[in-house]
C-alpha cells in the first residue's frame, strides 16, 4: 500500500509526526488529536514496538497521553509556552512507536 487517506505509508505517519513535533510548525488542535488517536490505535493494536518497554516507560508515555489530552480538553487555543508542553507531551506518550526512538 501506498498511502491513500485510509491507510497512509509509513513514511508519511514518519514525516506528519516529525511535523507536529517540529518547534517551527504552528501547533493546531487537529494536530494534537491526530497524534493521540495515532498513538491510542497503537496502543490499541498491542503494537511490537511497545511490548520492548520498561513497565516504568510505558507508564511515562501514558502520563504524557492523559496530560496532552486533558491539556485539549481544556484549552481551545494554546500559547507558545502551552504548545511547547503539548508537544513535549506528545513526544513522550509516542516514545518508543516512532523509528528514531526505537534505536
Amino acid at each position: 500500500m501506498t498511502g491513500d487517506a485510509a491507510y497512509p505509508s509509513a513514511d508519511s505517519v514518519e514525516r506528519r509526526i516529525r511535523t507536529i513535533l517540529d518547534v517551527q510548525h504552528p501547533l493546531c488542535r487537529e494536530d494534537v488529536v491526530w497524534m493521540l488517536g495515532y498513538i491510542k490505535k497503537k496502543v490499541a493494536d498491542v503494537d511490537p514496538a511497545m511490548l520492548n518497554l520498561s513497565q516504568p516507560r510505558l507508564l511515562l508515555n501514558f502520563l504524557a497521553f492523559a496530560e496532552a489530552s486533558m491539556a485539549l480538553i481544556e484549552r481551545r487555543h494554546y500559547s507558545d509556552q502551552e504548545a511547547g508542553r503539548l508537544r513535549r507531551w506528545l513526544a513522550e506518550a509516542s516514545y518508543g512507536l516512532t523509528a528514531e526512538k526505537r534505536d
